[in-house]
């Protein structure tokens, strides 16, 4: 198998493991009986640095993968490739 690697997983790495720490704490606050409303937003906190680290893998994927496999393309194609690109930043 060929290493995949970019120059923003150390960076997604960061925000996986911050969300991994929230996330441990959010067991232990249930378990230790801790208000809904603290408990909420440090699920609230999970979800946030997993949805930044799937946003900034994806957008990493197509600036460089699908970029490569693309290769050189018309202007009419690269438009259309740059709005894919575009629009993702809203998923």
């Amino acid at each position: 198998m060929i290493e995949h690697k970019h120059d923003t997983h150390p960076d997604i790495i960061k925000r996986l493991r911050r969300a991994d720490g929230h996330l441990k704490s959010v067991i232990a606050m249930i378990e230790a009986g801790k208000p809904c409303l603290d408990i909420a937003q440090q699920l609230h906190a999970v979800e946030k640095a997993i949805t930044n680290a799937k946003r900034t893998l994806i957008q990493d994927h197509l600036d460089h993968c699908l970029e490569d496999s693309a290769g050189s393309l018309g202007r009419e194609q690269r438009q259309t490739l740059d709005e894919f690109k575009t629009i993702t930043k809203y998923l």
